[in-house]
């Protein structure tokens, strides 16, 4: 930069675009010395919230250090460290990680930190992840996958394999291969590499050598499945392992010999009739067995460099599902050496278990088969939308209630019907787009042909049509003034989204869901059958539902037509024995066309209100799980650091009975323990920091509340919380000896029991609530 009108253009763009906190050297700013000082003055005064760290001499630091929050010193300079001490400003020492022994990077860290400096350790060119005093977790686990026949949804790498990481609080990061692999300097931020591969790499060589290099970063390697080569007795020795053929003929009798716990997880290994035999060296065999010639194999095992389970010992396809034979979760943590970590939990507020409800719009005009005269529409509005006074996100197909739509005769009476839905207090309204798209792939050039949607006349397709045009219609003329914008897109058809229309939803702030497909019931009970929380393309998310629609639990809807109950199935499933998902009750208008379904769709919003749930709005949900892949974890000795929570609002631990140093911590405002876990609260602020603890029982805390925490003020010995949701309240505490509660109002019911205090409500829907202690 070599102007102050420069200077400030750029950093206008920079701001506009979403940074927040910069970084200035004034050594590679060529202006003059007072306008920098008049500079970062300005800055710091229009930009209260950002924070701004400067590389610069001790004399210019003196004129700026009352508008800056740290310095950046390289061991290389002279500085007069003490001076600047005296400032009062953080220093950030950069040292160089080849001039020093990996093995005294700790004992550095150490001796920078004991004399009141922030040490970062890196390499000379900042090509690889540094080490400081407070170091963030690597969340993101690379995981290869070849896109070149299947799109990324279908490939068993994401459908089976971001689930078990995501429970773990990690985050998969498909990269696609028949792209060439990624450059081995790129790494060092993941947490871990998995290899998935659906096909051969072409370059055997080429992918071997690539592990290796990953294995000296330090970084564990999986192969799930397969190693994605044609096996190689040499390339695989490069791995430690040892390769010979065997008897492949289905005569050629094999047991187990050895067998790891994590062995049978879902079903046994069928030991099938490869031909290659593995035996790895310096590892820990995870199955082995042996023919009847007394020849032996192991198709999985802990390596040095990570692990693998292939084939038998993996995953098995049986009449069209997937059944594990290893526990992925053990597998994955191990071999990855994943640590464990505190996990942003996306099922969970203050305690209780998420629940909402969101409906596509589809069949809004399907007549009702027990009377006629009405619509399906209208039979979801009385029958579900007024009797079940939670939240409930309904949209619609712009093309179904438009003059020149598919309902050209009765266009007026479904818009009237859908004011009625959108005018209800506890309605929000969405699109289900406007011509229903059936396949997002063949969006080309923004167009996409009338074959692959509903046909509308004069109609021009564009994404922009599909979505935003659509909400301001139904902003415009469905939803009455004062009433809350809708705002969110569920997306149609196949639901699989590709890069152009998540970035036209990104750059209006539009939120999306819609797609996975979680159908776990008691006859399918396995993991396969749950989706994780969504899918990333280019820099944008995709967010699943937690539950698949009534659609698919009716045979497509052939019957029958009760069949969508079984969706309880799947929440209980889901919940229990590791809770994965949130309650989402997701259906079709349609539903109200059979007095089978409506039943049906009341069984399931019985059975969830009697569960310990927080309602929220779909749009409330979604914000959430955005959060969960951004969120910052770091550690600093034994405190957990926490960044970016803002919606999502509780942490799990995978540990029973577990709670927190108060003292200690900062942010946390309740403890509940479901099953083996324990669930930790926040409050409104964004920043988090928690030290575990098993001496937590001597405070008050939250135990669990159905609405959503507004405000919060720690007075030490007296709390006060501010509570709001969609129903009535129910709250319960943990109150210590010699402290009280009292509410405003007055709870309709108090309940004590040791030192649980249960409040009820009727009618109130809001309290705030004083924890005083004399």
């Amino acid at each position: 930069v070599s102007s102050l009108k420069k200077l400030n253009k750029k950093v206008k763009k920079l701001i506009k675009k979403g940074y927040k906190n910069f970084y200035f050297n004034f050594k590679n700013i060529d202006i003059d010395r007072e306008d920098f000082i008049s500079f970062i003055r300005n800055f710091h005064i229009n930009n209260q919230n950002s924070k701004i760290i400067v590389t610069a001499s001790y004399n210019l630091l003196s004129q700026i250090y009352q508008y800056i929050n740290a310095t950046i010193l390289y061991s290389k300079y002279d500085n007069n460290i003490d001076d600047i001490q005296e400032l009062g400003i953080d220093i950030i020492d950069i040292e160089d990680i080849d001039r020093f022994d990996k093995n005294d990077i700790n004992k550095l860290i150490k001796y920078i930190t004991q004399n009141g400096i922030i040490p970062y350790i890196a390499d000379r060119d900042f090509l690889t992840y540094g080490k400081s005093s407070k170091n963030a977790i690597k969340r993101e686990i690379l995981t290869l996958i070849d896109e070149s026949v299947y799109d990324r949804t279908l490939l068993s790498a994401h459908q089976h394999g971001a689930l078990i990481l995501e429970y773990f609080g990690y985050i998969q990061k498909l990269y696609d291969v028949s792209k060439g692999l990624p450059d081995i300097h790129s790494l060092s931020q993941y947490g871990g590499v998995v290899i998935w591969l659906n096909k051969n790499y072409e370059d055997a060589n080429e992918l071997i050598d690539w592990v290796l290099d990953v294995e000296k970063l330090g970084i564990k390697v999986v192969f799930a499945g397969s190693f994605g080569i044609d096996i190689d007795q040499m390339l695989l020795k490069e791995l430690n392992i040892d390769t010979f053929y065997g008897q492949s003929n289905v005569t050629n009798k094999k047991r187990v010999i050895y067998q790891d716990p994590i062995v049978n997880f879902e079903i046994k290994p069928s030991l099938s009739s490869e031909s290659i035999y593995l035996q790895p060296q310096d590892a820990t065999p995870i199955l082995t067995y042996e023919d009847e010639n007394g020849l032996k194999s192991t198709p999985s095992a802990i390596t040095s460099w990570g692990g693998y389970a292939l084939y038998e010992s993996f995953m098995l396809e049986l009449y069209g599902e997937n059944l594990w034979i290893i526990n992925p979760f053990e597998f994955f943590k191990r071999a990855l050496r994943l640590k464990d970590i505190p996990v942003p939990d996306t099922t969970t507020e203050n305690g209780n278990r998420l629940m909402f409800s969101h409906v596509d719009g589809d069949g809004i005009m399907n007549y009702v088969e027990s009377n006629p005269y009405l619509y399906s529409g209208d039979m979801i509005l009385n029958h579900i939308l007024k009797r079940y006074k939670v939240p409930h996100s309904v949209s619609v197909i712009g093309a179904d209630i438009v003059k020149n739509g598919t309902n050209p005769k009765i266009y007026k009476k479904l818009q009237n019907l859908s004011k009625k839905m959108f005018s209800l207090p506890n309605v929000e309204g969405a699109t289900h787009t406007f011509t229903h798209p059936f396949f997002w792939a063949k969006i080309k050039n923004d167009n996409l042909d009338p074959k692959y949607r509903l046909k509308v006349k004069n109609y021009k397709f564009s994404i922009e049509n599909e979505t935003k045009g659509s909400l301001d219609f139904i902003n415009k003329h469905l939803i009455k003034k004062g009433h809350k914008k809708a705002n969110t897109v569920f997306w149609s058809g196949d639901c699989a989204p590709r890069v152009n229309a998540l970035e036209y939803l990104y750059k209006n702030s539009i939120l999306n869901i819609n797609g996975g497909d979680t159908t776990i019931t008691n006859n399918n009970p396995w993991l396969s059958f749950i989706a994780p929380f969504g899918i990333k393309r280019g820099e944008f998310y995709q967010i699943y539902t937690g539950a698949q629609n009534e659609n698919i639990y009716t045979n497509e809807w052939l019957g029958p037509f009760w069949g969508f109950k079984k969706v309880v199935q799947t929440f209980k499933l889901t919940d229990k024995p590791r809770r994965f998902k949130p309650i989402d009750i997701y259906y079709h208008l349609y539903s109200g066309s059979k007095t089978a379904s409506i039943n049906a769709l009341k069984y399931v919003f019985n059975w969830a209100l009697k569960q310990d749930v927080m309602p929220i709005f779909t749009s409330e949900y979604i914000p959430k799980v955005m959060d969960y892949f951004t969120v910052s974890i770091a550690q600093y000795n034994d405190l957990w650091l926490f960044d970016g929570f803002r919606d999502l609002k509780t942490v799990r631990i995978e540990k029973k009975g577990i709670g927190v140093d108060f003292k200690k911590s900062y942010g946390v405002i309740g403890i509940r323990h479901i099953l083996n876990h324990t669930y930790l609260a926040f409050d409104k602020h964004q920043k988090q920091s928690i030290k575990l603890s098993n001496n937590y029982k001597n405070n008050n805390y939250l135990i669990s509340s159905n609405a959503k925490l507004i405000d919060y003020i720690d007075g030490n010995s007296n709390k006060e919380f501010k509570f709001k949701g969609y129903i009535d309240l129910k709250l319960k505490f943990h109150i210590k000896d010699r402290c009280f509660i009292e509410s405003n109002p007055k709870e309709f019911k108090k309940i004590k029991k040791d030192k649980t205090v249960t409040l009820i409500y009727k009618n109130n829907k809001e309290a705030t609530i004083d924890v005083i202690c004399r």
